[in-house]
């Protein structure tokens, strides 16, 4: 090993080879800092001066001197290259999003950014890049319900053409059950919205007891018609149907979207309809929830009170659906509703 303080001998065409990486300006930076410390070196300078010079340490200045004399120029470099730079090509992109649709190994149910650069040897960055890319998200969960209804079109055709060409001089309502609303009492107090912190609620609540309410909303009008009811029988359903039609003018011809409760379909609800053949009852397919419009008034209601809401007893519960449905219609607007793209039903 040659001493820290013998003067390093530099032939004619090392020296020339050290000044020019000195002096670039688009080679690498480290590359031409030890460069310049060979060279002052090699014209004499001690230690102190190339450590004020570049910032370097004795020790680094010793190691990168006897780097130099042990491989000359070849010593410039460093020894461990690290890893090759990855590029995103095609075939690499490709491999990626294959692999994203494959399980881990690992028993996970999905891939991680960082689980998956792991596996292929990337960076999770340019997982990160590709998944953007491509609008794939491993961790978001979709559900849906498919409908097993053989008659599915002309039912959905039927409903449909009561939204957007009801018949002439005629109520069109959507009707549906809320069933098993409990009405949940806290035990602790809540503490209100805070700047910068939600509203809390306590873990433990207090089960009062449930109910169910029925619903009917006019399409035309976007009025909902409400009724609170402690079981969820047939015979509640035609006291309903009979509420619905005292609202309209005796004669006037009612069409009435449901779903294929069974409730629906009893003896006891044929016995209305034939003592009232102005009203026609019109059921979705079934696992079609979502042809029925009432559901979104059902969320609307969900959100608004019984989501979060407080109830000493279910009279009190009811008392606050009634309160809801009142104000709800002062300002009532009916649903735009479409049905634009047949193609994004699910077979």
């Amino acid at each position: 090993m040659p001493s820290t303080t013998a003067p390093i001998e530099l032939a004619a065409e090392e020296r020339e080879t050290l000044e020019g990486f000195a002096r670039s300006q688009k080679g690498r930076a480290d590359v031409a800092r030890r460069a310049r410390a060979i060279l002052m070196i090699a014209s004499g300078a001690s230690y102190t001066e190339v450590e004020a010079a570049l910032g370097w340490s004795s020790a680094t200045t010793a190691k990168w001197k006897q780097r130099f004399a042990e491989r000359r120029l070849a010593g410039l470099w460093g020894q461990h290259q690290g890893s090759q730079p990855r590029v995103l090509t095609p075939a690499l992109e490709a491999r990626i999003l294959s692999r994203t649709r494959t399980k881990p190994s690992d028993g996970s149910t999905q891939w991680s950014t960082r689980s998956l650069a792991r596996a292929l040897k990337v960076s999770h960055t340019m997982v990160s890049r590709v998944w953007q890319r491509a609008g794939i998200q491993p961790h978001r969960l979709e559900r849906y319900m498919r409908s097993t209804d053989v008659d599915f079109e002309r039912k959905a055709a039927d409903v449909i053409a009561l939204y957007l060409q009801p018949p002439q001089h005629a109520a069109v309502f959507c009707l549906d059950e809320k069933t098993a609303i409990q009405a949940l009492d806290r035990l602790d107090p809540v503490l209100p919205l805070s700047p910068g912190r939600a509203e809390r609620h306590g873990f433990e609540y207090y089960r009062h007891g449930t109910l169910s309410l029925y619903a009917a909303l006019n399409t035309r009008t976007g009025e909902v018609l409400g009724q609170t009811a402690a079981r969820h029988t047939s015979g509640e359903f035609v006291g309903f149907l009979s509420e619905v039609v005292a609202t309209q003018p005796k004669g006037r011809e009612i069409h009435v979207i449901l779903d294929n409760l069974s409730t629906h379909k009893t003896q006891q609800v044929q016995a209305f309809l034939a003592l009232h053949p102005q009203v026609r009852l019109h059921f979705t397919p079934t696992y079609s929830s979502w042809l029925n419009q009432v559901e979104l008034w059902f969320s609307k209601i969900e959100r608004d009170i019984i989501a979060r809401g407080i109830f000493t007893s279910v009279a009190d519960l009811a008392r606050k659906i009634r309160k809801y449905i009142a104000h709800y219609n002062r300002r009532a607007k009916p649903f735009r509703w479409s049905y634009a793209d047949p193609t994004r039903r699910i077979a």
